[in-house]
């Protein structure tokens, strides 16, 4: 295997030239980012007026969608205003029926006089957008690309820009043939390593209908497990905009736990509702394969990457300009994924920001991986912050969702998923995830279970020890951390190396600072192994990645290159590992824009190399014989 290695590593220095150029250069850091805003908290909708005009007109088709199952449909829609601006808009508004005779107190709109619109739409575009001639003509089609989101759409003509909205018409409403289908399945592990959670959102209830998932061994007899379920309320959310005009209904999260499965064998399974009639509603049939047993030699494959929200593919909300990247690493994600057993997204997850209707959007957008393979995820500040409310920063960057989205979205095999860390086994791995948003130092909960999940690993059987936070906990030299002048963030590393050292831990990932960067095997701030590329025997001390590239929009590195830092890439990116036994890892870092490798390492080593004493990792030795 050693061979094959040093083979594989040549082979990418004869192919990719460019590659060592980058590397040496300093991967283009002196490129300035474009700095991203929720485009929804761009609209004052609040501030809408009426300006009907009897001779403009909205309208939409088909009227009714899904009539095959699809639970995403292309639309059109047709408009015309006698009086054409530029600042002409078309917002999606969901439930259709949007002008309310009365907001609700917490939506924040106090007006007495129409147009009383209590929450935002869900996307939107401007009328001259793919009509150039729009304001010669007033007239003008849009593309619209919907998922189902359990209600009926209407779509509203504004002039006046998003700031001083004006409703000039409304269009028909449209459905899909049943809104409240179940949808966009999310795999993660539960907590052992022989069971495979499901979670989905549906518009049922628990009085309308019994939740559940049909599956069982491809080719074999299905079984029935029966699924919990979970909703929230306005109440539920911790401040503005979640609970003012960022609110929309989120339906019911179902999870089922899948267990006893047997190790690589594949399973197929589908979503259904029993209802009280008798009758039943399926989703589409779906299929996995089951987790490797702990130590178990067979190649496995994963994947990580931090903050990359998500995207519209029909051009709506401007989203070029906020998270520009995160469709290609999602599609890029999507054609290896015959070569992926699990993904890690460590934090900042969809940056809905407090507009509950996103979330709906990303898990559609990742559904065909997370339908799949485990989709684990971490928390980050766009998720959990929010002054007053427990989190480790007092911030107000999940826009008031304090977390309860994510962790109402997607299951964690967590011990209380409003404390974020986790541990979880993938074969020959085992992942220490902390929650960074909560107090990591000595003396604290987290860093009990950090300490707990790294010295628990049999490193005989599962050799490859993994930590992971959104968060810069280690290393990065990202400008703002620079400008600090402690290269990462307070208080990060100052508890943790102890522990990284001790415990001998191969790789910790994080994400936060929206770049690509990898260190040098360091332990206080000193490289402690001179390789680049190829390490052999005992490393040492722990490699650190930032590799929050995943989607939003880029941050600058510092003008000063540390001598730790090995590479930067300014561009978007994921993280590839995969290890060939319990000797040979390969780590590969690839840009969402074409998937090819552009920076890249291997350790070849034996158990007798982790056990070989380091500076500070091992406890004092007895003379006694």
């Amino acid at each position: 295997m050693k061979s094959i290695l040093r083979r594989l590593l040549l082979l990418f220095l004869v192919v990719s030239p460019v590659l060592v150029g980058y590397a040496a250069a300093g991967g283009g850091d002196g490129r300035r980012h474009v700095s991203g805003v929720q485009p929804l908290s761009k609209i004052a909708i609040h501030r809408a007026s009426l300006a009907l005009d009897e001779a403009a007109y909205v309208r939409a088709s088909p009227e009714l969608l899904g009539l095959q199952g699809e639970d995403i449909e292309w639309i059109k829609v047709e408009l015309r205003s006698p009086n054409p601006t530029p600042d002409d808009w078309i917002g999606v508004f969901s439930p259709a029926k949007f002008n309310a005779s009365s907001c609700p107190a917490e939506s924040g709109n106090k007006k007495e006089e129409d147009p009383l619109i209590c929450s935002a739409p869900i996307k939107y575009q401007f009328a001259n957008y793919s009509n150039p001639s729009y304001m010669k003509t007033g007239k003008g089609s849009l593309r619209f690309r919907l998922i189902n989101q359990r209600a009926d759409f209407s779509f509203a003509l504004f002039t006046g820009g998003l700031t001083n909205p004006k409703l000039v018409a409304v269009s028909n409403a449209i459905s899909f043939a049943n809104p409240k289908a179940p949808v966009y399945p999310r795999l993660a592990h539960g907590k052992s390593w022989n069971e495979m959670t499901v979670t989905w959102t549906s518009g049922y209830d628990i009085n309308e209908a019994l939740p559940f998932v049909e599956w069982g061994p491809k080719g074999a007899p299905l079984m029935r497990s029966p699924a919990g379920t979970l909703t929230f309320n306005r109440r539920s959310m911790c401040g503005a905009p979640a609970h003012t005009v960022g609110w929309r209904d989120p339906g019911f999260i179902h999870t089922s736990f899948l267990k006893d499965l047997w190790p690589n064998a594949e399973y197929t399974y589908k979503l259904g509702h029993q209802l009280f009639n008798g009758s039943y509603v399926w989703s589409k049939s779906y299929s996995f394969q089951a987790s490797p047993y702990p130590g178990q030699n067979s190649v496995q494959q994963v994947i990580i990457f931090g903050d990359m929200g998500k995207a519209e593919r029909d051009g709506s909300n401007e989203y070029s300009n906020y998270q520009p990247g995160s469709l290609n690493t999602t599609d890029t994600i999507v054609k290896d994924l015959d070569n992926i057993d699990i993904v890690f997204h460590i934090g900042d997850i969809v940056y809905a920001n407090g507009y509950i209707s996103q979330w709906d959007q990303f898990t559609s957008q990742v559904e065909p991986i997370a339908s799949r393979v485990p989709y684990m995820i971490a928390s980050g500040n766009h998720e959990r912050d929010w002054p007053g409310t427990g989190s480790f920063y007092d911030t107000d960057d999940s826009g008031g969702e304090c977390g309860v989205l994510a962790e109402t979205m997607f299951f964690v095999p967590a011990e209380n998923r409003a404390k974020f860390w986790y541990s979880t086994d993938y074969g020959m791995f085992r992942f220490c995830i902390a929650d960074t948003e909560h107090d990591w130092r000595e003396g604290s909960e987290q860093y009990e279970f950090i300490e707990h999940c790294l010295a628990s690993v049999d490193r005989q059987k599962q050799p490859w020890l993994i930590f992971a936070a959104h968060r810069v906990l280690g290393y990065s030299s990202g400008s703002f951390y620079a400008a600090e002048g402690s290269f990462e963030e307070p208080m990060g590393r100052e508890s943790l190396q102890k522990l990284w050292q001790k415990y001998k831990v191969d790789i910790a990932f994080y994400g936060h600072v929206h770049n690509y960067e990898r260190t040098c095997p360091i332990y206080q701030n000193q490289c402690v192994n001179e390789e680049k590329s190829y390490y052999s025997g005992t490393v040492n001390g722990t490699i650190h990645v930032v590799v929050g590239g995943g989607g939003s929009h880029l941050s600058d590195f510092a003008t000063i290159v540390p001598k730790w830092s090995l590479y930067r890439d300014y561009d978007y990116g994921f993280v590839k590992m995969t290890a060939f036994n319990h000797s040979s890892l390969l780590f590969e870092y690839k840009r969402s824009s074409d998937g090819k490798v552009y920076d890249f390492f291997a350790i070849s080593r034996d158990y007798k190399d982790v056990l070989t004493c380091v500076h500070d990792s091992c406890s004092p030795k007895t003379l006694a014989s």
